[in-house]
């Protein structure tokens, strides 16, 4: 049974969020103030993810996940927020969050997010790797894919990509040369059609902001790394050169 943490100062509003996710099967934790999850990482860390309010008295949503990150705790976090701008949004992935889902959202949406995000991650560290075959991955020059455990080596070594990242970079390489339009790369982390940001094409900056944050990761293996390529006012490519 996945763990779930909820940290939401809403007392109402965590309540029936823990009870909905104890009826589909998980075991739930629950606080109130980021500082007492804090706490609760110190006495045992096993918890599988963390929905994350932003807007709480004392320690922000932010501010727990910047802690999180500083003291080791790689748990995969999603802000479940009442704020929808897209600044928060950019702000919380560029921090290291792997998702972040407006509170007006449905329970579906939100649990559909929960079960790729556990299904990524449980595939990633918890299963052995198979030795890879033809079928189970996908290599293109300097690039190692391996999508059965969500893993990507960059000339040898691994890159440390979310579940999120690795979907893009996949989708990106096994389609090198092509032009991948912004909204079908944002489909690789978000529903289809799934509304994010300001007017019809703000998804565009979360994209943005993924690639960026991509790109750090290669280059921090491989100051060269340029694979992937821009084409303004579209999307991008990954280069098959």
């Amino acid at each position: 049974m996945a763990s779930i943490m909820i940290v939401d100062d809403d007392d109402l509003f965590r309540e029936s969020v823990a009870q909905n996710l104890s009826d589909n099967g998980f075991n739930v934790m629950a606080f109130s103030r980021g500082e007492d999850a804090m706490a609760h990482f110190q006495a045992e860390s096993a918890t599988d993810l963390v929905l994350l309010d932003w807007k709480m008295p004392g320690m922000t949503g932010i501010d727990v996940l910047a802690r999180m990150r500083e003291t080791g705790i790689q748990t995969p976090v999603i802000f479940f927020t009442v704020l929808s701008d897209q600044i928060y949004e950019e702000a919380a992935l560029t921090s290291g969050a792997v998702d972040f889902v407006e509170k007006s959202r449905s329970f579906h949406i939100l649990l559909r997010r929960i079960e790729l995000i556990l299904a990524g991650t449980k595939s990633g560290q918890d299963a052995p790797e198979p030795a890879p075959t033809d079928a189970e991955e996908f290599v293109l020059g300097d690039l190692d894919l391996r999508p059965l455990t969500n893993r990507a080596y960059w000339k040898g070594e691994e890159v440390g990509l979310t579940l999120g990242e690795f979907r893009i970079v996949h989708y990106l390489a096994t389609r090198a040369g092509q032009d991948i339009r912004y909204r079908d790369l944002y489909d690789q982390v978000h529903d289809t059609g799934f509304f994010a940001g300001t007017g019809p094409e703000g998804f565009r900056v979360n994209v943005r902001t993924f690639i960026k944050r991509i790109r750090q990761k290669f280059r921090s293996l491989d100051p060269k790394f340029d694979a992937i390529e821009n084409y303004p006012g579209f999307g991008y490519r990954w280069s098959n050169e």
